[in-house]
């Protein structure tokens, strides 16, 4: 493996570091993904290391608190290191442990939530939850695929960026996509190349759905009408529908079909389909999201008389399964343009007992956008800041039942720090959901009582 000499390091200094230091023991996994380990009484960090391995390093980076480092030679292996299976890996950033046993890539993941609840938040959890998972290859049905004209590889390329760099990784399949776009690439390279601005297109935006794959071109020149022809001929020939986009999200237009029916997804233990658009967030894992739901619902034990305060909705993944169990839902969501969304399907699923509602919440003030609305339960789904300023609005009296669905463990520690020392909160259990199996990102469920 290539050695990398930093402005932080120079030449001679590394040398005499590598010397001195090249072997190591690691301990644990950081929530990147790489290798810990103490030398000298430093931290250092390995890419490519797993816990109980000793390895040789070489140094990248010095910190004055911590080294960065990368394996070159593997001296005792893990008992849970595999082949990873994709032959991009270690090129392409898309993953980044594919060479840890998927059963051990989860014992991984609890262990960094415990150690930030523990350490971040001072709370650690009365029970762990079994692990949710599902497939761990062929899952992801939301990608945003960077694509380049480059000369010198002989034309597009398409693929992920490369691990700690800003160039693409030249795909030829990729096995965590869904197979249907996995088998695209090739023919997407060619497709590309023979537009009139190849050089212009700068991503493809990939949503696949229960009824459909669609693909988003972002092109920042206008498409000529052979280019149009080209790009409907595709999508007519391989059964997907192709969107264009001139600039922002919402300039996305159908090209093929001209008007499609509406992309969805089912959530099948709750009768439920979410209809959403090309840009919209949704999770990217579909199985895993629906057991997700029913875990999340399944804790907050609803009843028939519950009023439930859903915050961070979206689209209603989680409000519209919780009023199929509970006797009010309200949802709160930031985007407006989701609200609307989230309603539409309420009524495509023939809910009535359910409300949406668009409010920032993450603008603290003195009464909550849901004021009036007194919650017996309550689910709280945020993006990666957390759900910090929400939580400050809660009012007596407070939910009995919490349920905390984080994609970033260090703001569910600090959250759930709030919630139980300042709010009294009871931190009963808590557990992963592998919803993007092979990569270092964990996602939780905390559930809360009082």
């Amino acid at each position: 493996m290539r050695t990398v000499v930093t402005n932080n390091l120079a030449g001679s200094a590394l040398r005499e570091l590598n010397d001195a230091n090249g072997v190591a023991t690691i301990s644990s996994l950081s929530h990147d993904g790489r290798g810990v380990a103490r030398i000298g009484g430093k931290t250092t960090f390995i890419e490519g290391a797993l816990p109980g391995e000793t390895v040789r390093l070489h140094y990248l980076q010095r910190h004055k608190r911590y080294d960065e480092a990368e394996l070159a030679e593997l001296l005792a292996p893990s008992p849970d290191r595999v082949t990873p299976p994709c032959p991009y890996y270690g090129a392409c950033g898309g993953c980044d442990l594919q060479h840890l046993r998927p059963e051990a890539q989860l014992q991984t993941k609890q262990q960094i939530v415990a150690e930030q609840l523990e350490h971040l938040g001072r709370v650690q959890p009365e029970s762990w939850l079994a692990p949710v998972t599902g497939p761990v290859l062929g899952y992801r049905r939301r990608a945003r695929l960077g694509v380049r004209l480059v000369p010198s590889a002989d034309g597009v390329v398409i693929g992920f960026r490369q691990k700690n760099k800003s160039f693409l990784t030249n795909l030829e399949t990729c096995l965590v996509l869904d197979p249907r776009v996995s088998a695209l690439l090739p023919e997407l390279k060619t497709l590309i190349a023979g537009l009139s601005c190849a050089n212009r297109i700068p991503q493809i935006e990939v949503a696949c759905s229960s009824n459909a794959v669609a693909l988003v071109f972002r092109h920042l020149v206008p498409l000529t009408e052979q280019d149009r022809t080209r790009l409907s001929a595709f999508g007519e020939r391989h059964d997907v529908r192709v969107y264009i986009q001139p600039s922002r999200p919402d300039s996305i237009t159908s090209l093929w079909p001209v008007n499609p029916e509406p992309l969805f997804y089912r959530i099948p233990d709750f009768g439920v389909d979410i209809r959403f658009e090309p840009a919209d967030f949704i999770q990217i894992n579909d199985a895993v999201n629906a057991a997700t739901v029913a875990q999340a619902i399944n804790l907050l034990e609803l009843t028939p008389t519950d009023k439930v305060l859903d915050l961070f909705c979206g689209l209603g993944n989680f409000t519209l399964p919780l009023a199929r169990r509970a006797g009010q839902v309200l949802g709160v969501e930031g985007e407006a343009g989701l609200v609307s969304r989230a309603r539409a399907n309420a009524q495509l699923n023939q809910i009535t007992n359910v409300e949406f509602i668009s409010a920032d919440l993450y603008k603290e003030s003195s009464g909550a956008p849901w004021a009036g609305f007194k919650p017996d339960k309550l689910l709280l789904d945020p993006p990666r800041g957390g759900a910090i300023e929400a939580i400050k609005m809660l009012a007596e009296r407070l939910p009995s039942k919490i349920v905390y669905v984080s994609c970033y463990p260090a703001t569910l520690a600090r959250d759930s720090e709030y919630l139980v020392r300042v709010l009294g909160y009871q931190l009963a259990a808590a557990g992963v959901m592998d919803m993007f199996p092979q990569t270092s990102h964990v996602e939780t469920m905390a559930l809360f009582t009082r």
